[in-house]
């Protein structure tokens, strides 16, 4: 029950120490991100790892000046595709196809799937890769949990003014949702000591 344990011990930090996380402990984070579920394993969205002090400057003030972002030890950005192109699309068959020794004829269900995703708009396909994404930020706040890594997933920031301080456009995305990580500070956190709020089991669950 350790991992019960650790999600009530969690919650969205709201200052931070500035202490450093450990490498180690940032590639298990990363890696619980590589094998979060993702539909049809696809996973359109990449992940700017941010520790430089220049650049967490570059996106403090599109994130609203929120201190999370300068006493985090990194700040991850959640990015999406714009699209699903059909490079993409025949670069991922090919991987999966060279991943588990099938042929591409195989493959046919999944090409059929890539297919109508590359026939969404813009705006669907942004909302549903937006999805894929979410799920990975949740495997990665769970996994830091589990290393008593503080984390904080942030929606307040001005997509656009961020997407130009990172060079997201020519890159082909848009960011979605960031994720400050590091250590709480127990002495200037006014939200460390409160209580957790959450509805109760009766309220949120229907066993039919």
């Amino acid at each position: 029950m350790d991992i019960i344990q650790n999600l009530n011990w969690r919650y969205a930090t709201k200052r931070m120490n500035g202490n450093k996380i450990p490498p180690k402990s940032l590639d298990t984070i990363k890696e619980s991100i590589r094998l979060s579920p993702s539909s049809v394993g696809l996973q359109p969205f990449k992940i700017f790892i941010i520790e430089s002090e220049e650049l967490k400057k570059k996106i403090s003030s599109p994130a609203f000046n929120q201190p999370q972002i300068m006493e985090s030890s990194h700040v991850l950005v959640f990015s999406v595709w714009n699209s699903l192109t059909d490079k993409e699309a025949n670069d991922y068959l090919s991987f999966v196809q060279s991943e588990r020794g099938v042929t591409l004829e195989s493959l046919s269900t999944l090409d059929n799937y890539l297919n109508n995703i590359k026939k969404m708009s813009l705006e669907d396909f942004y909302n549903w890769s937006s999805k894929q994404a979410y799920i990975a930020l949740g495997s990665a706040m769970i996994a830091a949990a589990e290393l008593k890594i503080d984390s904080t997933p942030m929606e307040g920031f001005n997509k656009e003014e961020l997407d130009k301080a990172l060079g997201l456009p020519e890159k082909n995305l848009k960011s979605v949702v960031l994720l400050a990580l590091g250590y709480r500070d127990e002495q200037n956190d006014w939200l460390i000591k409160m209580k957790k709020v959450r509805r109760k089991e009766s309220d949120l669950f229907v066993q039919l």
